[in-house]
Parts: structure tokens; sequence; C-alpha cells
């Protein structure tokens, strides 16, 4: 993870697994994460998604951009639910990369699928990352 990724240390993400157009990571779902239903609110879940899906596309050396997502819920996650998105590739060209994301909790339930597209820009990799990771 970047160190000036504060937005995905918010989310609380820990990266377990980084591969070429794969990502795999977990999080745990707090109280300052709850809508007024008093489950996780559908923006961090998606919010949660689009990370995995970057740290997925910025694996293979050039840098690479969120332009579109869409996202799907199944199940409401609740507080205290570990998280863990797998971000994988569908397509990859020069230019676009698309990827789905899988949300599931610590029971096996889906929680939500995400399908989301890259644009890879001509810039290299973003600088060295904390532990090597995007």
């Amino acid at each position: 993870m970047r160190a000036g990724d504060s937005f995905s240390k918010w989310l609380g993400l820990e990266l377990v697994e980084l591969a070429p157009g794969r990502a795999v990571v977990r999080a745990v779902v707090r109280k300052d994460m709850l809508n007024a239903l008093g489950t996780c609110h559908g923006g961090v879940t998606f919010a949660m998604a689009d990370s995995a899906l970057g740290f997925a596309g910025n694996g293979r050396g050039k840098v690479a951009v969120s332009m579109e997502g869409n996202i799907s819920f199944t199940r409401p996650a609740r507080e205290h639910d570990v998280l863990t998105l797998t971000a994988q590739e569908i397509s990859a060209s020069n230019r676009l990369l698309v990827y789905s994301v899988s949300v599931v909790n610590q029971r096996g339930e889906v929680v939500a699928a995400c399908r989301g597209t890259l644009f890879r820009l001509e810039a290299d990799h973003f600088p060295a990352h904390e532990g090597g990771n995007p």
C-alpha cells in the first residue's frame, strides 16, 4: 500500500495477496462505517472494492486509474464482519483493464459483486511503496 494512501488506511485494508492481474484485500467493518440501518454503508463497500481493483491493476508496472465501476449488493455487511475482496482481471489491453471484484464475509457469503474498468497511463509505476506493495 502506498505510504500516502490515507483512504485505504482509513478503510483498514490489509493487502493479503498481490499478483499480476489479481489482488486480495481484507477489512473489518467498524462502527464508523455503518449507516442509519446499522449495516455497512454501500459507499464504504464500494470504496473497498475500488481499492482492491486499483491494487490489482497497478501491479503491472504502469499507473492505472479507475474510470468506471458498478456494484451489486447481495446481503448486508454488519459491524465486526471480516470482508475479503478479491479483484481478478477479466481483460487487459494497452490502455484498458477490466476487473471483477467479489466481496465475501467471514461466513463465505457473497456481500457484493463489483466490476470496474481502469485506464492505464503512460507513466511508470509509482515510486517505492511501503513493503513493496501498491
